[in-house]
């Protein structure tokens, strides 16, 4: 008996049909893959599953029996939970008031979770191996610990059907190890997964069938045993002949030919040292979050972006890269340190909706927002509407984005349009220094392969080039597009080692302590005759 099962469900959001006569199914125990663009009806699919919305057609059962499609309260009765890609925790509340508050009879009448039952939650994060901070407000956490937060507040009753929208986006590898191993561990007591993804080497690691989605309609059901990727990718984005455009699995993007030096000094671009762009010296960040009196998240942090570059900077999230991101954006100051920025500042931050976004305002709105001060968009003291409006179609344009009605609030996109948005609106700012957190979360094989193009492409053909620094737990991402690489352990900036280091070398680096860490960078910097830790990082 099918542990939930789809039968020729249509769902429309105005002239957008979101899923085209769906069938889908789902067995006990098993984890099934679910691919496609954005836009393709993956989060659509999930949250009708999840019954927070309902279908214009066809129908929904759970565990073989009829389901009130479009009844979030019957979902959880029939044990069906769901980790969003948006999360949906309350920002104010603790991880544990978070988790209580959705799991039924663990919050009291009085606004608290229920005697006894942290220790509940803490076993079960034990059993799960799930490293998770329940003390802090969620709204101070990154993004990979509310995901934690998220996954264990869904497993934490009995879960017959569990649904994740784009689990892996913002962890570092070994977590994603660690999160498929949580996975395999659930499914093998007998819940069924659906996992919404589109790293195809993740989905075929780790899925026992892949369902690819295209425009609504289910292209394709296969067992990922012996499933090339390539005919995943076809499936995808091919036309109805079959023709499979010039891309590839975000896994394996095309690289650009380019001497490069992992070492803590300049650009490999030329023997000249570039100019630089911005610098930080001896930075210092107090962490606020955990409430820990003298805990800094970052740690007398030295850092130099020069023109011409992509510095990368990899690391478990939660070891100080949302105050790096924050004080190289300008948005944050140091405790104490010396701070040297640019004028004009593109930042992607990693929490598009809160940080990135209005999403009550359209997408013209928006990158109107970020370009209003530019002399080229103004008119005196006007802004030029008409040179905005030209801007941001070619924005929609090259970055595919794909919008249910013109002058639709962003809100209303999928979560990777929004990131298209937020993307292609930082790369038309043409400013010296671009941060950019998680750049390709949320995007499909094709937008991820274009952003990453794009990245190359400023630093190699800019006029001027800006520098780039490009924070971010995806290490296949890192490792492609940097010049230099350093990783943030424990709020210390480490070099990576010299060399060409292999991706075990940087990633057990970023596993390491802040004291370890600082051990083996300045133990391969001497080895490189390179200045101590963090100098000119």
């Amino acid at each position: 008996m099918p542990a939930a099962r789809l039968r020729r469900v249509t769902k429309q959001f105005g002239a957008v049909t979101a899923l085209d006569q769906v069938g889908f199914g789902l067995a006990p125990g098993e984890i099934h893959g679910l691919l496609g663009e954005n836009g393709a009806g993956k989060t659509t699919l999930a949250l009708v599953l999840a019954g927070l919305l309902s279908p214009d057609a066809g129908r929904v059962e759970i565990g073989g029996r009829p389901f009130d499609a479009g009844n979030a309260a019957a979902a959880l009765r029939h044990g069906v939970a769901m980790v969003h890609q948006h999360f949906s925790l309350v920002p104010r509340f603790t991880g544990l008031e978070n988790i209580a508050l959705f799991n039924r009879g663990a919050w009291t009448r009085r606004g608290a979770p229920a005697p006894g039952y942290r220790t509940q939650v803490e076993r079960r994060a034990r059993e799960l191996k799930l490293d998770v901070d329940l003390d802090v407000p969620v709204q101070a956490l990154g993004v990979g610990s509310q995901q934690r937060v998220e996954i264990l507040k869904a497993l934490m009753s009995e879960t017959r059907v569990l649904l994740l929208d784009e689990p892996t986006a913002v962890l570092a590898p070994p977590e994603v190890e660690g999160l498929f191993a949580v996975l395999r561990r659930v499914a093998t007591a007998g819940t069924g997964i659906v996992l919404a993804a589109h790293k195809l080497d993740e989905i075929l690691g780790v899925a026992d069938r892949v369902t690819v989605l295209r425009k609504g309609k289910r292209i394709l059901t296969k067992e990922t045993r012996d499933l090339p990727a390539r005919e995943l990718v076809r499936a995808m984005v091919g036309d109805p002949n079959g023709s499979l455009p010039d891309v590839m699995p975000a896994a394996t993007p095309p690289r650009i030919p380019r001497a490069r030096s992992f070492g803590p000094r300049g650009s490999a671009r030329s023997p000249n040292k570039p100019a630089p762009v911005a610098s930080l010296a001896n930075v210092t960040v107090a962490d606020v979050t955990t409430g820990t009196a003298g805990r800094q998240a970052l740690r007398k942090v030295d850092l130099t972006v020069h023109r011409g570059e992509v510095l990368g900077i990899a690391g478990v999230e939660g070891n100080g890269q949302r105050e790096l991101a924050a004080v190289l954006a300008g948005v944050r100051r140091p405790d104490s340190g010396t701070v040297v920025l640019p004028g004009e500042i593109g930042w992607i931050p990693q929490d598009r909706t809160r940080e990135g976004l209005m999403v009550d305002f359209s997408i013209l709105e928006n990158v109107a927002l970020a370009l209003h001060q530019d002399p080229s968009f103004r008119k005196g003291p006007w802004l030029d509407w008409a040179e905005i409006e030209r801007r941001t179609a070619t924005l929609t344009r090259e970055m595919d984005v794909r919008i249910p009605r013109p002058g639709a609030a962003v809100r209303t996109l999928s979560g990777g349009n929004q990131q298209r948005v937020l993307v292609g609106r930082e790369f038309l700012r043409g400013g010296d220094l671009l941060v950019a957190e998680s750049p390709t979360r949320g995007l499909d094989v094709r937008a991820t392969q274009a952003v990453r193009t794009r990245m190359a492409e400023l630093v190699r053909t800019g006029n001027p080039p800006p520098g780039i620094v490009l924070i971010s737990a995806d290490l296949d991402e890192v490792l492609d597009l940097s010049d230099r690489i350093a990783v943030l352990v424990g709020g210390r900036l480490v070099p990576a080692p010299p060399g060409n280091p292999a991706r075990a070398a940087i990633g057990k680096l970023m596993l390491s302590t802040g004291k370890e860490a600082g051990r083996e960078g300045e133990t391969g910097a001497n080895k490189a005759k390179q200045p101590a830790r963090g100098k000119g990082a």
